[in-house]
């Protein structure tokens, strides 16, 4: 049997390719600049793309880091890497020197790829760890790894993989500060994939409006992976642009967005139910949901948003229904369990035994299936105290959210008890905020919150206490802060007191300071 057979071939990119349509000179992709790629421009440059690093003699199972902006020729970076049997890493292009010196360090990629403007610091950075192999990629179909990839052949036998070898490492982190690197496997993300694929009911002759960045679970993995498994078209927009989306939505049928997108589409006279006749699904997710957003757009577009929860460590958990028969949508949940994806709520222990809670109570939220990552990478401790193994056999993921289902089987997410900050669909962890604060001059430490923002989902919050004689000036202090990390991570708000709240034990009263300020977002 041929060495690249879906069935005996795990790999993702074969899966993927199986399901190019028979015409491979369809459009399958279409920018904003009014570019076209045909299914038979993906199958041509990803293996031209596959044997460039291929070629690169790198070892079996090497990292290949990608630090560049969203572009088609950045998604073809992915699937070549998939192709050849590589390791994809995503990072955020907002990330700053020391943040990506953290990345580089730690997953020690064979290559690195970055924006043309950015490749003389992240060269340096990378050569420095020992990156053997840095390349720039363009949004503009510029850079040094499309001159190399131009050279080589357009053929190219899909590398063979099985279902647990790695395919992807997307880094998250807890409370700690420690950025941890997901290790998603081919058989994590193709069995999301093909579960998606069905439970949303995505048809023949679907098109998808891409309007999300692609180094984070729903852009590169939800939204790409359904499109490219169903073989439908995607209508490719470099950056969010409501304007754009809306002019765009009599030719499509899926959209895919983060609640703050839902706002901005919101926030255009464009938005009514004529313009959304012809779609199918608009489905939300990266953040909590407003309510009112859920209705607003309903009223507005005569869809119901198809909300879902889902994690980097995961992929998705659980959806609201896709189709009718399968139930309503319900606002403010995040549905039900996906099939062959177990979800329970449970009461923790002091010795870490657990006990089941009946709808309507409140615990931790523990995840199992063929989606659930396999650990962190090179972390095995930190991998074993994240999973609980229970008298069936399974490993549970112990997610870090708090929630509770209901009668109907449907989950809320109330909380997050690792402290995570989801601010426009971006993780923002507050330790590493609290880390940069509390090296400034004058300041003796710091608490970053969450609070409620009517366009982000959540607003980035620093309450600073000074050094004994220090006199800080809280806009100085952001603004300093905005030279190190990324935007979406700089506090919208910073407030200098004169002390912290602390429980008995010392620990400071986070949700103390939530309470105080909560409402500063609210004008």
């Amino acid at each position: 049997m041929p060495k690249n057979s879906t069935s005996t071939n795990a790999n993702l990119f074969a899966a993927l390719r199986a399901a190019f349509p028979a015409d491979l000179d369809r459009t399958a992709i279409e920018t904003d600049s009014g570019l076209i790629y045909t299914w038979r421009d993906l199958e041509r440059a990803s293996a031209m793309l596959a044997n460039l690093l291929e070629g690169l003699d790198i070892p079996r199972g090497a990292v290949v880091a990608a630090h560049a902006e969203k572009s088609v020729e950045a998604l073809l970076l992915y699937l070549a890497t998939l192709r050849a049997g590589f390791v994809y890493l995503p990072l955020n292009t907002a990330y700053q020197a020391a943040e990506l010196e953290y990345f580089i360090t730690n997953a020690e990629p064979a290559v690195v790829v970055c924006a043309p403007k950015n490749f003389g610091w992240v060269s340096k950075l990378a050569f420095k760890a020992g990156v053997a192999h840095v390349f720039s990629l363009g949004e503009e179909r510029d850079g040094s790894l499309l001159d190399r990839a131009a050279l080589m052949s357009d053929k190219h036998e899909v590398a063979h993989k099985s279902a647990d070898d790695l395919a992807a490492i997307l880094y998250t982190s807890g409370t700690t500060g420690r950025s941890k690197g997901a290790m998603l496997s081919h058989g994590n993300l193709l069995s999301n994939a093909q579960v998606l694929k069905d439970y949303w009911d995505w048809q023949p002759g679907d098109v998808l409006i891409h309007a999300l960045p692609i180094f984070h679970v729903h852009g590169l993995f939800v939204a790409s992976h359904g499109a490219l498994l169903n073989g439908s078209t995607m209508l490719w927009l470099g950056k969010f642009d409501p304007k754009a989306v809306i002019a765009r939505l009599p030719r499509a049928t899926v959209f895919m967005g983060v609640p703050t997108l839902y706002v901005r589409l919101l926030g255009e006279a464009g938005l009514t139910r004529e313009a959304c006749a012809h779609m199918r699904l608009f489905v939300s997710g990266s953040a909590p949901l407003l309510i009112e957003t859920f209705r607003d757009f309903q009223t507005r577009s005569g869809h119901t948003i198809l909300e879902r929860y889902g994690m980097s460590e995961t992929v998705m958990l659980t959806s609201n229904p896709g189709r009718a028969i399968d139930g309503e949508r319900i606002g403010g949940t995040v549905g039900k369990p996906l099939p062959g994806v177990g979800v329970r709520v449970v009461a923790t222990a002091e010795d870490g035994s657990v006990s089941l809670l009946p709808a309507g109570e409140i615990g931790d939220v523990q995840v199992c299936g063929p989606n659930v990552f396999a650990g962190y990478w090179r972390m095995p401790e930190k991998t074993a105290e994240e999973f609980t193994t229970d008298g069936d056999g399974r490993r549970w993921f112990k997610t870090g959210d708090v929630g509770r289902f209901d009668d109907n089987g449907y989950l809320t997410i109330v909380g997050r008890s690792k402290d995570l900050i989801i601010s426009g669909g971006y993780n923002v962890y507050p330790a590493e905020i609290e880390g940069y604060l509390n090296d400034m001059a004058g300041v003796a430490e710091s608490a970053v919150i969450g609070l409620p923002h009517p366009d982000f989902g959540e607003g980035v919050v620093a309450v600073i206490v000074p050094k004994p004689g220090a006199k800080l000036d809280a806009d100085a202090l952001v603004a300093q802060l905005k030279s190190s990390i990324a935007n979406y991570k700089v506090p919208k708000r910073a407030f200098v007191v004169a002390d912290l709240p602390r429980n008995a034990m010392g620990k400071v009263q986070k949700n103390v300071l939530r309470e105080a300020h909560r409402e500063i977002f609210a004008s």
